[in-house]
């Protein structure tokens, strides 16, 4: 087994719920559980693992599809939690975390960078209508993964934090014509579409041309509306877009598909 770069998978990704799973030969670490704790669970074996192997879980914000099974998991397995303070701050009014230990709550605070025993995580901050939303980049042997999603758009600052990654998992949430044509409400339409709201399959793609580079081999499409998108046409958008902007989609790079109930398979970098 090579002990370089490190191992994930996209557990769940989705606007009904998220997390995704990374280990290195030192460590195994949840960011998000966003579903139920048996889900977690479920989605855990489909790779092979367990949740009492889990060394940490990290949050990326407050909202239900992110955390929904974090105070269950934390309260049967005793994993380290953190998450920046606004947000754990936000996360005691919840009814998903409910009473955790005060042992397992730590403070990972927007724009640091700290050691997971063999591997540095960098969070950094993204625009969504959480009270202080941060999104992480995991490094390890010169190589790294970025996990962006639930952010409005993505500023020329955030590029540049997260460019030139092995690979990411992008947003892209929803297609505009189906989102305004839709049942939702317009409230709720105005909301997803504003500068807190979710990346649509334009914007995401549009954030890849500016930040992949030469190192990144692998691109997953991440929380896709169910209501508002469809796999097909995300996909599409986000290849011929590349295309059009003349990189080497499926030469240089693939792009992949994510489920909101089927984990990615695990996965070297």
């Amino acid at each position: 087994m090579s002990e370089t770069g490190f191992k994930y998978s996209i557990l769940a990704s989705g606007s009904s719920g998220n997390s995704f799973y990374l280990e290195t030969p030192k460590k195994k670490i949840l960011v998000d559980a966003g579903l139920s704790g048996k889900k977690i669970t479920s989605l855990l074996s489909e790779i092979n693992r367990k949740p009492e192997d889990l060394d940490a879980i990290l949050i990326t914000h407050e909202h239900s599809d992110h955390i929904h099974g974090v105070g269950v998991l934390a309260r049967k397995y005793g994993m380290d939690l953190y998450a920046n303070e606004k947000t754990w701050q936000a996360m005691e009014n919840s009814k998903y975390l409910g009473k955790v230990d005060s042992s397992q709550k730590h403070i990972f605070e927007m724009g640091k960078t700290k050691t997971f025993g063999d591997i540095d995580i960098e969070s950094f901050g993204v625009s969504h209508d959480a009270v202080a939303p941060q999104f992480y980049r995991f490094m390890k042997d010169d190589k790294s993964f970025v996990l962006l999603t639930d952010t409005g758009y993505v500023s020329d600052r955030m590029a540049g934090i997260v460019a030139n990654a092995d690979g990411y998992l992008i947003e892209s949430n929803h297609d505009v014509e189906i989102l305004r044509a839709g049942s939702y409400a317009w409230r709720l339409k105005q909301r997803i579409l504003s500068d807190l709201g979710h990346l649509s399959n334009e914007d995401g793609a549009d954030a890849m041309i500016r930040t992949l580079g030469n190192r990144t081999k692998k691109i997953y499409l991440g929380h896709l509306s169910k209501e508002n998108n469809i796999k097909e046409l995300a996909h599409m958008t986000m290849v011929n877009q590349l295309a059009q902007a003349d990189l080497g989609v499926g030469v240089d790079f693939q792009v992949y598909d994510t489920s909101p109930d089927t984990a990615t398979p695990l996965t070297e970098i």
